[in-house]
């Protein structure tokens, strides 16, 4: 039998042409196909970027709405027109639309490249838009395909929407650590990023190639199977042929290199910090926010996307609450939502119609649809619905085999995933409490030396925003030191006294760091009538003052040295007054004296003054450099505060919530600080979401005027996870909770003398202090009488230490690392214990959660028993109906008796019902004898309430608005007239009962 002709002539020919391709493959990289691409025009030039116009002599050129396309740093500008008739470019010009391209280049080709930050991209978009808006007299549709889309995102939030018609981005993820390639955990994705930015692409940059490698390998098994397709093919000409452009974009053409400071911008930004969900990325030095875009948004998501998952796509959803956001879902991976065939029938011809649609030119494009929030029904971590996964992961496994080791690899990282937050949480507190145990008298540690520790590590990262720009941590180490030079020239030395009298603002925190490096004591005076006793109280020597407080200062009749407010302007200086101006100081002759040697403060020495109380009752407050960490490091343990972290300081230094929360909280954790001009509700919700605040410090009352106000604007988008502070009432704090769910509230209590810090971290119970701080001193009630204001002794003279729901006084047992700077008590539960008392009464419940009741000294004894007033003060703040409380004493007769004042959020009072209802939580002997509704209560420098201008107006006047406790009853009656009058005619203040 003879053999057919075509059995050996059709693998001869199969052969040789797959000989005459590879051949043409291996000496031209590919197979030259027969299309071209589509002409344009470059209109402008500079050294970040070309601009193309495309089909510039079209008739679209002149009436087209002008659409600009923005590539990934990583990708050539190509990418938009792989093949002409298939390409963005070419089919957004034949829906008669006009087509501009951004062209980057790439930074090993171009001069300075390699030193491209990320706000020099942000830049040049920025002018970019401003040029083609120029140009067409039109609006620019600006769109962006994965890291392009971000470029998009956040030029927008940079220029506020301006003259943008509208954004369209392509698998561009906002929300990064939603859902990482590879289901990465996002404590590992966090860490590694943030010692990928510090330590490896500041010196480092990416090549083209490597760009394409990573790029191949975040999807090895697609990158396999196209190439295997391809040899399987390379005998079929005409069957590759269509595909050839894409595959050798995606093999060679396609990959530009990254700058290393570009990437490192990237990593530290938005993926280790996701500020593109929190807000306060940095442009130019200044804060910006994707909740400041307002132009309608157009997020093209693949559903099998592994790079720009869904869930970090819809991220925009919430990071932009003012913008309409609508999504377009296809089944396409990343680089087919631009490139392909899918890309041809359905992305590129709904972005025209989209753009159709916001001209006023069309209906919305089917498939156009407002963004949904994830489903958690059938969506896994990443956002990709489990169904499509499935589908594709068959489909793409199949033609190789992988599924078992994906499978594996997808059990794996559900675990790690299930263990994150517990890891993350041991990363971060685990070396700050080893780092307190360290900590010994001798051992350096100060603000000083702790702002150039952080310095050292890394230079360029944030430290401070102010009224929108950003400082560095490099910045503010060299603004530090050159306050230093300039207190030297004017005699400041180690261990003196340095008053600070000045506002929230950078140059305060400088200023107290400045004294800290050069070992001086920081003596922090609350501006008010206080000052010049302050002053005098803390041993003040010298007082470094900012422009707003000179008066005050020179009232002091000490040496002022002026800081801070701009180095170009005229104080107005009484004659005779010794005061320097510290800006214009000439600091480049001053020599740095022998004994100088920076941050030389020791754990146990003194390092700050600060004031308790006001007039007759004002007292110093000695910190020292422990006490300092100890709250630092305590803080940023009990708060989890890391580098992602912006920290609102609203609480000014001069208090302890602002100088060991706010300010040393910050610096432990590495997180950024962020500073208000004062406390302005106006300006509180804006700049909450421009700066990406995550943590919102407070002084008893301060929340309430921004609760109050008007002009508040918050939704369920902003990005605050916490409030901490000190002294915030029940009532406040409920509020707080409601309006800014479901951020928490941590309630920190700090002893005057002492190392004794109790912190509410779980926030379950409203109102308690919680617990001791792990690291702070050990703390213990000891059983107190508040008749005879002393402690109560056991049969063999110790002091009985307080059962569960017992009144007693706090006391901390002195550290190793500390020194007792006020009175100490030995032998108190045993021989030869020390502890240091507090002023402070508290009862500890059943869990060991502590529950403040007042000042050992302000206790009011009555008749009945004695009354306290913080359980007074929480339970009538708790009613809906009431704003502020106070409770304090006044004498009548020999007795005292205990009244309760407070002030209306409304018109309407709370009835004698209500207030009996609020105050039967109290024990019996304990409730106030009267309440009564005031028109205001004063508030002291620190939001404090304060009682004192009621207690010198002695007894209530009577009115529908005030109730007497009746104790036969048990209720709160109407006190009235006559009621009053039986009363200060008794013979003793005790309230009668009525009659």
């Amino acid at each position: 039998m003879g053999l057919d002709s075509r059995a050996v002539t059709g693998p001869m020919r199969r052969l040789i042409a797959t000989a005459q391709n590879g051949l043409e493959v291996i000496r031209f990289g590919g197979l030259e196909p027969d299309s071209s691409s589509s002409p344009y025009q470059v209109v402008e030039r500079s050294g970040m970027y070309r601009l193309r116009r495309y089909y510039p002599d079209s008739d679209t050129a002149a009436s087209g709405p002008p659409v600009v396309l923005v590539p990934p740093m990583m990708m050539s500008a190509d990418v938009y027109d792989v093949t002409r008739d298939r390409g963005a470019v070419g089919i957004l010009h034949a829906a008669g639309l006009d087509p501009w391209v951004v062209d980057f280049g790439s930074p090993d080709k171009e001069e300075g490249g390699w030193d491209r930050t990320l706000t020099d991209h942000i830049l040049a978009l920025d002018e970019i838009v401003d040029r083609i808006h120029a140009y067409t007299a039109r609006d620019v549709h600006l769109g962006g395909y994965s890291q392009g889309g971000m470029f998009c995102y956040q030029a927008a939030a940079y220029r506020r929407s301006r003259n943008i018609a509208s954004l369209i981005t392509f698998g561009s993820p906002v929300d990064t650590l939603a859902a990482l390639p590879f289901g990465i955990p996002e404590t590992v994705a966090t860490l590694s990023a943030d010692f990928l930015a510090d330590h490896v692409f500041n010196r480092l940059a990416i090549t083209g190639w490597m760009a394409r490698t990573g790029f191949q390998f975040l999807d090895p098994v697609k990158t396999v199977r196209s190439r295997i397709d391809f040899l399987r093919q390379l005998h079929d000409r005409e069957a590759l042929l269509p595909r050839e452009p894409q595959r050798r974009f995606l093999d060679t053409e396609g990959w530009v290199a990254w700058s290393g400071p570009a990437v490192a911008d990237l990593l530290r930004q938005f993926v280790a910090h996701n500020r593109m969900v929190s807000g306060g990325f940095v442009i130019n030095d200044k804060a910006v926010t994707i909740a400041e875009i307002t132009c309608p948004i157009l997020a093209f998501l693949g559903e099998v996307d592994d790079i720009g998952q869904p869930l970090a796509v819809r991220g925009v959803r919430k990071a932009a609450p003012r913008a309409e956001v609508y999504e377009y879902s296809l089944r396409a991976g990343h680089f087919g939502l631009v490139v392909g065939s899918v890309a041809a029938q359905q992305t590129w011809p709904a972005t025209s119609e989209w753009v159709q649609w916001r001209e006023g030119m069309g209906d919305r494009p089917v498939g156009v649809t407002p963004m949904a929030a994830p489903d958690p029904d059938g969506v896994g971590d990443t956002g990709v619905s489990i169904s499509s996964r499935v589908a594709h992961t068959v489909a793409t496994l199949a033609d190789v085999g992988a599924d078992i080791g994906k499978g594996i690899a997808e059990v794996a990282t559900g675990a790690v995933r299930g263990a994150r937050d517990l890891s993350g949480e041991a990363a971060r507190a685990l070396p700050r409490l080893a780092r307190l145990g360290q900590i010994q008298p001798r051992t350096r540690v100060s603000v000083g030396s702790l702002l150039a520790e952080q310095g050292r590590r890394a230079p360029q990262r944030e430290c401070f925003i102010f009224e929108d720009r950003v400082y560095t941590y490099e910045a503010v180490n060299r603004r530090i030191d050159n306050i230093v030079l300039g207190l030297v020239d004017n005699g400041v030395r180690p261990a003196m006294h340095v008053g600070v009298l000045m506002n929230v603002r950078p140059s305060a925190m400088a200023a107290v760091a400045a004294i800290s490096r050069l070992g001086a004591v920081s003596v922090l005076i609350p501006p008010g009538p206080d000052a010049v006793a302050a002053a005098r109280l803390g041993g003040v020597e010298k007082l470094v003052a900012d422009p707003e407080n000179l008066d005050l200062a020179v009232a002091t009749d000490l040496p002022v040295l002026v800081l801070g407010g701009g180095d170009v302007r005229d104080l107005d200086v009484a004659p005779g007054a010794d005061v320097v101006d510290l800006e214009r100081i000439d600091i480049s002759d001053v020599q740095l004296p022998g004994w100088y040697v920076p941050d030389p403060g020791l754990a146990r020495e003194l390092a700050f003054i600060l004031f308790v109380g006001g007039g007759p009752t004002l007292e110093i407050k000695r910190i020292t450099n422990y006490r300092w960490a100890l709250s630092a490091f305590g803080t940023a343990t009990a708060a989890s505060l890391g580098r992602g972290d912006t920290m609102y300081c609203l609480a000014p230094l001069h208090h302890s919530s602002g100088l060991l929360v706010s300010f040393g909280g910050a610096l432990a954790g590495g997180s950024r600080i962020a500073l208000s001009n004062g406390l302005n509700p106006a300006k509180f919700g804006e700049e909450i979401h421009r700066y990406g605040v995550t943590v919102v410090t407070y002084t008893w009352s301060m929340m309430r005027q921004v609760l109050d106000s008007q002009s508040l604007h918050i939704d369920a988008s902003h990005p605050v996870r916490l409030f901490i502070g000190s002294g915030m009432p029940p009532g406040l704090w409920w509020r707080t909770l409601e309006r800014f769910a479901p951020a928490r509230v941590v309630e920190f209590y700090a002893s005057a003398e002492g190392d004794v810090i109790l912190a509410n971290v779980s926030g379950s119970k409203v109102g308690s202090k919680g617990r001791p701080l792990p690291g702070s001193a050990a703390v213990c009630l000891a059983a107190y009488d508040p008749l005879t204001g002393r402690l109560v002794e056991d049969e063999r003279g110790f002091v009985r230490p307080c059962a569960d729901d017992e009144v007693g006084l706090l006391l901390g047992k002195p550290g190793a690392a500390s020194e007792a700077l006020g009175n100490v008590m030995r032998g108190v539960f045993e021989p030869g214990d020390v502890w240091v008392p507090t002023e402070n009464l508290f009862r500890r419940d059943a869990d060991g959660d502590y529950w403040l009741l007042d000042n050992k000294r302000s206790v009011v004894v009555t008749a009945h028993g004695p009354v306290y007033a913080q359980p007074v003060i929480d339970v009538l703040g708790m009613i809906p109906r009431i704003d502020l409380a106070v409770s304090y004493g006044i004498s009548l007769g020999d007795d005292d008796i205990a009244v309760a004042a407070c002030t209306l959020r409304g018109k309407k009072a709370p009835t004698a019902a209500e207030i009996t209802a609020a105050l039967d939580t109290v024990p019996e002997g304990e409730r106030p004898d009267l309440v009564h509704i005031v028109p205001s209560i004063p508030l002291g420098p620190s939001y404090r309430p304060a009682a004192d201008t009621l207690r010198e107006r002695g007894m209530p006047t009577p009115t529908v608005r005030s109730w007497y406790a009746d104790r036969e009853t048990g209720t709160y009656r109407r006190f009235t007239k006559a009621v009053a009058a039986r009363w200060t005619a008794g013979a003793t203040g005790a309230a009668p009962a009525a009659r």
